[in-house]
């Protein structure tokens, strides 16, 4: 019996890695996302929804992100899946409108994406908010996205942070330099930080890897670094480019260089970045993003692309590093005035008067107490009677 009532009790919960929000915690995920937003409208952008299925092909974008990272859905119609981040809707809704609207296109988003749980399997649902920059490349729409990120940042009082930046486009030139039957290997450790799989390769690849993973630091220790490398005159056009973006950044950005930095979604072609937040001995990242200037060409039928770049900032962990600090809201916000009928004759003269209080002070709270309150507001309480008259509090 106790396990039928457990198993009934489980069955009513939320799934694996989805959970309910309680009004506090949307009040304090509100604050931050409406500072977030406040930051992007004074740089121009706008906001777009798009849907929360897809179609599976439109989530892989043409093999950039790999069918496991997506949940998927079987329907009678066809394989769909849960986006695991909006980047790619969004370059399909590009591709989709192509010639209907002018370029640059500057764009937000707040959504739900979903992942699959990489060691439990299970489906993890987060929040995202988030900037596409379409129709732009160039350093100084690199530049644009980097500053917008940080006036986001300290608009909702971020503790230390700082931007990890590297280039994707560099990184994969470098790995084509190294036997076909090594650049998965070298690709996907330079991705986890693996030393111990790059160690398996053999001299003097080996050497050369590890000491590519060790490219980051301080911006002008790395390029000093860098200096000393044998590289193709493509490559030194992106490290070129990668120091100009440094230039165009103001004095006191808190930045990491880390040439080696590559990023699970295949669809990077330049310039890409992570957020990451330290608190004592522990980081943790908020934060995610890049240049994508060949993903909107996946979906148009011809091929056609315009350049896009963007960020995505995790509301959780956002929400996480700033908790502590009591720069959110520490409680639900509270009637500014709360109308109390004085029996139930007084039923519909209460119910008039708080529409009219609302209708007077349309940015306070005005509530109706449905039973008498136990611990009234010391102001803004009101008792109302049949005839709809006042009454001073007993």
């Amino acid at each position: 019996m106790v396990s039928l009532v457990n198993e009934r009790y489980m069955s009513f919960q939320p799934p694996t890695g989805s959970r309910d929000l309680l009004p506090l915690e949307v009040i304090q995920k509100t604050w931050i996302r409406e500072r977030l937003q406040g930051a992007f409208h004074r740089w121009g952008y706008q906001r777009v929804v798009t849907p929360t299925l897809e179609r599976l092909d439109t989530l892989v974008a043409g093999g950039r992100v790999r069918p496991e990272r997506v949940v998927q859905i079987q329907d009678r119609d066809g394989i769909y899946g849960l986006r695991p981040d909006v980047t790619a809707s969004i370059a399909r809704v590009a591709a989709s409108r192509w010639g209907q609207v002018p370029h640059p296109q500057r764009l937000y988003y707040v959504a739900n994406v979903f992942r699959p749980h990489p060691q439990r399997g299970h489906c993890q649902e987060s929040f995202q908010v988030g900037v596409e920059l379409l129709g732009a490349g160039g350093l100084l729409a690199d530049a644009e996205i980097l500053r917008l990120l940080q006036d986001g940042l300290t608009a909702i009082h971020l503790p230390p942070w700082r931007v990890v930046l590297g280039e994707a486009g560099l990184t994969r030139l470098w790995i084509q330099g190294f036997p076909p039957v090594w650049q998965t290997l070298v690709t996907q450790a330079l991705i986890h930080l693996d030393r111990v799989a790059l160690g398996q390769l053999p001299s003097p690849w080996r050497e050369q890897a590890l000491a590519w993973l060790d490219l980051r630091g301080e911006p002008a220790q790395v390029f000093q670094r860098l200096g000393t490398w044998e590289l193709t005159p493509q490559q030194w056009q992106r490290v070129n480019h990668l120091k100009s973006l440094v230039e165009l950044l103001p004095a006191g950005f808190p930045l990491v260089v880390d040439v080696s930095l590559l990023q699970p979604w295949d669809y990077y072609t330049g310039i890409v970045l992570q957020v990451a937040v330290t608190q004592g001995h522990t980081v943790q990242l908020v934060g995610q993003g890049g240049r994508y200037d060949d993903l909107v060409g996946a979906y148009h039928p011809q091929g056609k692309t315009v350049p896009g770049i963007g960020f995505s900032l995790n509301l959780e962990t956002l929400h996480q590093q700033l908790l502590p600090l009591g720069v959110l809201p520490q409680r639900p916000a509270r009637p500014d005035w709360v109308v109390i009928p004085r029996g139930e004759t007084a039923y519909r003269a209460a119910l008039d008067h708080a529409q009219s209080l609302r209708h007077q002070y349309p940015d306070q709270r005005v509530e109706l107490a449905l039973t008498p309150p136990q611990e009234p507001p010391s102001q803004g309480l009101v008792w109302v009677d049949a005839s709809g008259a006042l009454i001073a509090p007993a």
